[in-house]
């Protein structure tokens, strides 16, 4: 999954010669992302990585305690909107007090998912992930790509 911050804003790092640097809101969205398996502990989280304006990365919700996937139950896995919802008001709730500004939005609405349903696509999904800044001047939600909306 992806979940960019409002308006794109470059809040959460620099990249300087394919290495990510984080700033203090980043450090909170990197805590805040470990977090989650603790809140939810049917989850797991794969390779992931904060960019200076969004964040990538695959979790995993497993329904048994060692972390084995199978057909979900209902009652014991967490949705991934929850999951998810969960993370963007815990680490938008912590930025927002660093920075003294209460509820103003931090996280845009929403976030792009895709369900990875084989190895090989796993494997693409965390090389994108992991070269990620190594790309960032061609990445899609670099600044200087962002395409305006009409």
């Amino acid at each position: 999954m992806t979940i960019c911050t409002q308006n794109r804003e470059c809040v959460l790092g620099d990249v300087a010669n394919g290495e990510l640097q984080l700033t203090d809101f980043g450090d909170v969205v990197s805590k805040w992302w470990i977090e989650i398996l603790n809140h939810f502990p049917q989850t797991d989280l794969d390779e992931w990585i904060i960019m200076p304006n969004h964040i990538h990365g695959i979790i995993v919700i497993t329904t048994n305690s060692r972390g084995e996937v199978s057909s979900p139950s209902p009652k014991s896995s967490p949705k991934l909107g929850d999951v998810i919802a969960y993370f963007k008001y815990q680490s938008t709730k912590e930025i927002n007090s660093q920075r003294g500004s209460p509820g103003i939005k931090f996280w845009q609405r929403n976030y792009y998912d895709h369900i990875i349903r084989n190895e090989e696509d796993l494997n693409r999904i965390r090389d994108y992930i992991y070269n990620n800044p190594k790309n960032w001047t061609e990445d899609r939600n670099h600044p200087d790509n962002i395409l305006e909306e009409v």
